[in-house]
């Protein structure tokens, strides 16, 4: 079978195990059926998600002209707290920001590879852990914009981690904890503006990837050095593919990256 496109953030579905899918221009791709089977990737070009030119991509998917020109590229979206649609101030387009911005937020902790703290869209959870390669994760605060969301995330990662260590998460080096206490301890640093959104619930979500087997260590794919590979597909984790000779490979940070898939 062989696959053609360019590559996007795989598209997820909640279950035992997670369902993976790669959604091309005119097909798509269950990964999970994939598993113990040879797969082979294969640099074609590189594809602005975008403008679609080919030139080198920048940032999440996007060329240097667009990363930079683009409301969807804005500061706001890595850094939440610097969102200002809220005060109908503009940064790129008012019209996507407020779109964007205004709309419930969840700050919420996961444990991917140790505790850390995030923030996303509601409409984004499950799909955001999931993303991360989280194996539970729990609610702290809804808020009704980003900007509530970013400085809460803000306050709490000055008591709590709020990156993921890929390697720890990919060899699943991690430990289960006590999401539920772990919340309750940092319940005293939402800041003022937040304390009223604070989610009382007990709900603790596990998540389970469909990975056969673990790489006891780890070796990144570049597919600017290495433009064709071929390996068993062990697992999925997060937005990385395992393989049986412990490559992994970043799906989401190849974003923009035009690509075929051969598979045996």
């Amino acid at each position: 079978m062989q696959y053609e496109g360019v590559l996007r953030k795989m598209q997820t579905e909640i279950g035992n195990p997670i369902q993976y899918y790669m959604v091309f221009e005119n097909d798509f791709l269950n990964v999970n059926q994939v598993l113990d089977k040879d797969l082979q990737i294969s640099f074609i070009k590189f594809q602005c998600l975008n403008c679609g030119q080919d030139r080198p991509i920048y940032r999440q998917g996007f060329c240097k002209n667009c990363f930079f020109e683009i409301p969807s590229a804005g500061d706001w979206i890595m850094r939440p707290e610097l969102s200002t649609a809220h005060l109908d101030k503009e940064d790129r387009d008012l019209e996507y920001e407020k779109k964007v911005q205004l709309q419930p937020h969840i700050v919420y902790l996961a444990n991917s590879s140790n505790i850390k703290v995030g923030v996303t869209r509601k409409g984004q959870v499950p799909t955001r852990w999931i993303d991360q390669g989280a194996h539970e994760a729990i609610e702290i605060v809804e808020v009704p914009n980003r900007y509530l969301a970013g400085i809460t995330e803000v306050a709490l990662k000055k008591h709590v981690g709020d990156k993921t260590n890929w390697r720890k998460m990919l060899t699943n080096d991690v430990q289960d904890e006590n999401l539920v206490t772990w919340r309750n301890k940092l319940k005293a640093y939402i800041p003022k503006e937040a304390e009223e959104y604070f989610i009382a619930s007990n709900t603790e979500t596990n998540l389970d990837f469909p990975v056969l087997q673990y790489p006891a260590k780890v070796k990144s794919l570049n597919l600017s050095k290495t433009p064709t590979y071929s390996g068993k597909l062990k697992g999925i984790k997060g937005q990385y593919f395992i393989f049986e000779d412990n490559t992994v490979f970043n799906v989401r940070g190849n974003e923009g990256i035009y690509v075929s898939l051969n598979i045996e």
